[in-house]
């Protein structure tokens, strides 16, 4: 029964990293931090963004758990260290490369969790200032259509226009027309 011991903080820690993640993004990034997270609410300009600093941030305890566990800690604080940098790598996958786009490919999901993952975060950028946006999660979303009744009932925000003209600055992977949307 020890052998499961490490593999069950892994999978809580992967899944505790989900709540983490919530939090740190709708009240550090959409707070104190905004100046870091705005970045990633406008057009980006080059490969990076200030808002990438967030790895670098979110990865450094995850190598503290791997070092401390491999040079004389207890061997379950690597499979927490472990868990973290799983979550890392899902959210860069769902997030950066399916959502945002960042690497290129032609793939688009047909499965009902991947499209309201989808769905929830370009809800999420539709709101371009730090107050009354909606969706702060990242592997797990409320369905769409309760998203834009909170959306509507909020009421704050700068809200962009639902369809960019030429001189919108809406970030090309957030763009209606280059992924169709539907609210069902």
């Amino acid at each position: 029964m020890n052998w499961l011991i490490g593999p069950a903080i892994f999978v809580a820690t992967v899944a505790g990293m989900e709540v983490f993640a919530y939090v740190a993004h709708r009240w550090m990034m959409h707070g104190f931090l905004w100046s870091l997270h705005k970045s990633h609410h406008e057009p980006r300009h080059g490969t990076f963004e200030k808002n990438d600093w967030f790895a670098v941030i979110f990865a450094a305890p995850a190598i503290a758990l791997i070092a401390w566990g491999s040079y004389g800690g207890s061997h379950l604080l690597i499979w927490a260290g472990a868990g973290i940098t799983a979550y890392g790598a899902i959210y860069a996958g769902f997030h950066d490369v399916l959502v945002h786009r960042r690497v290129r490919h032609g793939w688009n999901p047909r499965s009902r969790y991947l499209k309201r993952i989808m769905q929830a975060h370009r809800l999420h950028h539709v709101v371009e200032s730090k107050h009354g946006t909606v969706s702060f999660g990242f592997l797990w979303a409320p369905p769409v259509r309760a998203l834009l009744a909170d959306l509507e009932a909020r009421g704050v925000g700068k809200v962009r226009a639902a369809r960019p003209t030429e001189n919108s600055k809406v970030r090309r992977e957030m763009d209606p027309d280059a992924a169709t949307i539907s609210h069902g």
